[in-house]
Parts: structure tokens; sequence; C-alpha cells
């Protein structure tokens, strides 16, 4: 097996600059084309929008709205250039979201993480990802079959069922969740069966480094990716276990949550993704996850952006004094006084009592001056701290909620 799953990977910085500079606007152009985009890209000069920094002027799409858009114009909320009838598979995510597919070749761009990982000709993957509904199953098989790798569409549940088949055909790679190819290492073992699986591409939930380390003593070697049902693959691990090296198909920004303004680099904001496929071209889609851009390339070869990682949800969403206090909201506040940089809401108990605390970076000496913005904006009333600029951390967290649920 080649090094690279195709020269895309090992562009220069200016190659790769160039070839977002013509495929953006033409996406954008395509987007600005559908009912579902028709008022959100309104007034957008497409042919402008040629690399990141324009990007960021665009409105940032949330879940939420996406869900809106599908109740309002089902299934796809008119985001897409095809009737349903034109996509190979209809998926049902909870929310409940709905999301196309296609047989296409690569068409969620697994390949290149399950050729990272040195699955290719030759391999069965045992794909332990559900197949009901939900396209986790197809978007790996998908994947396999682009590296030329035969399946077994195992799905979730019936352990045993699963050690016995993947003894009985061969199994030699794994996909699935990070801690359920254990439980079927475990079953072989009290089934007295041998494996031969020494590949395992795993995403949908945290890969600790101690089960990481269990599967390469047995001989197993265990990439990641992070991917998700309306965007296919997003980033994933090479060899080099470096961070995660965002795909070609996609493009990448880590914002302030709640904004769609990017952080500097290095900070912890929210990923926010831009797919670059014309069948469903969702445009600046906030995945509500967390993560900070690693400085930097891979020492693998491939030269794209990476990221460090989920680390943690940007919806932080806290119910304070029985009032709901949203990102958004935080961002709103901050944007009605320019001489305010940041702000952080942190929560605690003070007693039986929420308590609310509002930190705000600014030179400005005056907490009471921001008094009824905060009431205003937030719907509550909190203690109102003036911080100097920068010294609030860079965590991506604007809502901090201290509570104890465990104890009240």
């Amino acid at each position: 097996m080649t090094a690279f799953y195709d020269d895309w990977e090992t562009r220069s910085a200016d190659a790769r600059a160039g070839s977002i500079a013509e495929c953006l606007p033409a996406q954008i152009a395509a987007a600005q084309a559908l009912p579902g985009y028709a008022e959100s890209l309104a007034g957008i000069a497409a042919e402008e929008v040629t690399d990141l920094a324009a990007l960021a002027r665009l409105p940032v799409l949330r879940k939420a709205e996406l869900g809106a858009a599908q109740r309002a114009a089902p299934p796809f909320g008119g985001l897409v250039p095809h009737a349903a009838s034109g996509f190979a598979h209809i998926f049902q995510s909870p929310g409940p979201l709905y999301e196309p597919g296609m047989i296409s070749r690569d068409w969620w761009r697994l390949g290149r993480f399950l050729h990272a990982c040195g699955i290719g000709a030759g391999d069965i993957v045992q794909n332990c990802f559900g197949y009901h509904l939900t396209p986790a199953g197809m978007i790996f098989e998908n994947g396999a079959r682009a590296v030329g790798a035969a399946v077994i569409p195992a799905g979730t549940g019936q352990t045993e069922l699963q050690a016995q088949a993947a003894h009985d055909i061969g199994a030699t790679a794994y996909a699935g969740t990070p801690d359920y190819l254990k439980v079927i290492l475990d079953k072989a073992d009290a089934m007295g069966l041998t494996l031969k699986i020494k590949k395992a591409a795993v995403s949908g939930g945290a890969l600790f480094p101690a089960l990481r380390q269990e599967y390469a003593q047995r001989g197993i070697a265990c990439l990641q990716c992070y991917a998700t049902a309306d965007l296919g693959n997003i980033a994933y691990e090479s060899p080099a276990m470096e961070g995660l090296i965002v795909d070609e198909g996609v493009l990448v920004e880590i914002v302030t949550p709640g904004t769609g303004d990017p952080v500097a680099q290095g900070e912890v904001g929210e990923v926010v993704v831009t797919s670059l496929n014309p069948d469903y071209p969702l445009i600046r889609f906030a995945t509500g996850d967390l993560s900070a851009v690693l400085p930097g390339e891979s020492t693998c070869g491939r030269t794209n952006l990476r990221i460090k990682g989920w680390m943690g949800r940007a919806d932080q969403t806290a119910k304070i004094k029985g009032m709901f206090v949203r990102p958004e909201q935080v961002a709103a506040l901050v944007a009605r006084h320019p001489e305010v940089a940041r702000a952080r809401v942190t929560v605690t108990r003070e007693g039986a009592a929420d308590a609310m605390l509002v930190q705000l970076e600014t030179e400005a000496g005056d907490p009471a001056a921001y008094g009824d913005s905060v009431a205003a904006v937030l719907k509550l009333k909190g203690r109102i701290d003036l911080v100097a600029p920068g010294s609030l951390p860079r965590d991506g967290k604007v809502i901090d909620d201290q509570r104890d649920y465990d104890t009240g």
C-alpha cells in the first residue's frame, strides 16, 4: 500500500489555497441557488469568497436551524440540489435530523482515513457501526469499498455472534466505537477463539490512551477519526498520531462559541465546517464540538491543517434560576459594547440558590455600567466583574457551569 491516499494530502500551502480559491466560490454559488440558503446567503458575492477569511464573514448554520428548515421543507430543508428520491439513502439521526447519502466512490471520504489505518485490498473489515436508520454503518462501508476491502456488515450487539463471525470469516480489521472492540476481543478469549484483527478504525467515542495501549499489546494498531452524519469525515489520525489531520474535502474553522468569529490560532473554540460536497453543500455548519488548531504539519508528510481532536461541547447552555442562558446570548452581550473583548459567565451555588458571575474583558472601570445590558441580554441579574484584556482563559468556554449536581 502506498503511503498516501492521493496527491492532495501532500500539497503545498499555495497549491491547496489555489484549489480552495477555485472550488469554494463555486460551492457558495451552488448553495445560493438552493431555497434553503436563499435568505442566509442573499447578497453574498460568491466569486469573492475565495479563502477562510472571506468565508468567516458568512453566517453560521446551526443544528437547530437545520432542524427547523427540515421541518419547514422536509426532508432536507431545501439544502440539497436533488429530490429525496435522487439519493441512494436517506438516514435519520436523533433530533430527528435527516441526512442524504450516495453510494458513489468515497462519498463520505472515509477512504482517506481507512487508508491511513493501513486498510485496503486483502482486508476484511468487521463493521460494527449501526446500519439501522443512522448512517455510520454505511459511511464506513462506503470508505472500505473505496480502498478495496471486503466488509462484514456486523452492526451493533450480539457479541458472541460477532466474535464467531470474526473468527470464521477471518476479519483482519475492525470499524466501530473504540470500546466495543475490547468487548469482542474479550468474548473471543472466553470462547477460545483466535482472531486475526490487526487494524482498527474507530470513531463515535473517546479513545483513551490505556485502551489504545491495550490494543497495541494485542498487536492491533488503532487510529481514530472525527466524523459526523451530516459531514462525513472531518479529520483523522495518521500513524504519526499527532492530532487529527483535516480531510481534503472540507474546510474547518475554529470560532468563539455562539459566534462565527474565528479565534486566534491555538485557542479552543467551536468547530465550524464547510463541506465541498456538491450533493450536500453545508456552509459554515456548526458542529457543536470544541477543538483547537495545532501548529505546523504532521511528521507523516500530510500537509493539511491539524486539530487537537474533540475537546468538549460548545453548546454550554445552562439553566440559571430557571432561565436558559446560551452562548449566543453571551456573544450578543459582547457585541453591545465595542470596548468589551470577551465575556464569561460562571454559574455556582450559594446555599440553595444559583449564583451568576459575569466577567468582562475590558479596560473600562465601572461594572455598574453593564448591569442593564446583562439583565436585558441574559434575562438575569448577576455579579459583574471587569477583568484585564487577555486575562480570561482561552479554553473555549463562555459559560462555565461549576455547580455540583451530585451534592445538590
